[in-house]
């Protein structure tokens, strides 16, 4: 992204004499001060609406997409906020992110990114993440999560929503500076073509990319001023059951899932493969406090099926659908927090 100059940091010269200002004079008490935006106490994200191919177009810019916990970091007089993207403070989970932003520069900011944890490659990881914070459910606090910042809205004193988005960037990145390697780094905006990005983070097992457009505000929801691109689909599953196996971790054959249509849910098929030990258990644990007798949705018939009242949301990644509406290649990846207002996956028609 082309910034604007610089003001040069050498006084000018005028016959070998520095340009001097005038003698400062005295305030006037009556004199009004410049206006300063009131802090937001919340702010309702812009969310990523999906695509199959990237947009094309001057107007577009690209970043990786990362697979975390979505937050906002509120840099206030009073301290640090950090609230997940259902507006519940998770402060006291992010303990090196709090103190991270203690440290920037700024006097109040509001900054909009995302909490990932990193594998040994680099890429992001949804898995080690859920584990750094003790799973679903669990109190944990993570020392291994780092904040991936894309978006400044609030900046000294200054609303920045109703900026376009090349201006809040160009404050971020005065910021959060893109060398920067501790807690909280710089989503990087990348130029490139977006058919060619994308090609470049599937090869790289990325999860897939983000396209945002240059000259929008920050607007909450999926009004499609960001978009995102997917190497494999990866959405929100209720679980609605279990088939226990003894040969298995946590004794879980296959997890049964459900998607929402219309006002009720429907079955979309099982998953058996994205489980350890670890998540095994934890989910085991989690889905025996559920347990009902009778399935909340037809199922069809089920082998030692064992069935829940459908709370939890799995994050599942898959390929594709089959022709009669199931989940093809599907891979468990955790659970989702009622924190970060997960949805169900939502079937048209």
């Amino acid at each position: 992204m082309t910034k604007p100059p610089r003001k040069p940091s050498k006084p000018l010269l005028r016959d070998d004499a520095p340009i001097r200002s005038r003698p400062r004079r005295q305030r006037d008490p009556a004199q009004p001060n410049l206006p300063l935006d009131p802090m937001p106490a919340r702010i309702e994200p812009c969310l990523a609406l999906l695509k199959a191919r990237p947009p094309k177009g001057d107007d577009w810019v690209y970043e990786i997409k990362w697979d975390g916990y979505r937050l906002s970091v509120h840099v206030e007089p009073t301290g640090i906020r950090i609230l997940t993207r259902g507006g519940h403070d998770w402060t006291d989970r992010f303990p090196a992110i709090k103190q991270a932003a203690l440290w920037l520069p700024v006097g109040t900011a509001i900054l909009d990114g995302e909490a990932v944890v990193l594998d040994e490659q680099g890429r992001s990881d949804f898995g080690l993440l859920q584990q750094s914070l003790g799973g679903r459910g669990g109190k944990q606090s993570s020392s291994d999560a780092i904040f991936m910042a894309f978006d400044l809205l609030y900046f000294d004193g200054h609303d920045l929503r109703n900026s376009e988005l090349d201006m809040r960037r160009h404050l971020l990145e005065d910021l959060v500076p893109a060398e920067e390697q501790g807690v909280i780094r710089l989503s990087e905006e990348v130029e490139a073509d977006g058919d060619a990005l994308l090609r470049v983070a599937c090869e790289h097992d990325l999860e897939g990319i983000i396209a945002k457009r240059r000259s929008a505000p920050y607007r909450p929801g999926r009004g499609g001023d960001w978009v995102k691109i997917k190497c494999i689909q990866s959405d929100g599953f209720a679980i609605v059951g279990y088939e226990k196996s003894s040969a298995s971790f946590g004794g879980i054959g296959r997890l049964l899932l459900a998607a929402r249509k219309g006002d009720g849910l429907v079955y979309v098929g099982g998953v058996g493969t994205g489980f350890n030990e670890r998540s095994a258990a934890e989910l085991r644990m989690q889905m025996d406090k559920l347990i009902i007798g009778k399935p909340a949705v037809e199922t069809g018939r089920k082998r030692n099926a064992v069935f829940i009242d459908p709370k939890l949301i799995a994050e599942i990644e898959y390929r594709a659908w089959t022709h009669d509406g199931k989940l093809r290649h599907a891979s468990y990846k955790g659970l989702r927090e009622e924190q970060d207002n997960a949805g169900v996956y939502q079937i048209d028609g």
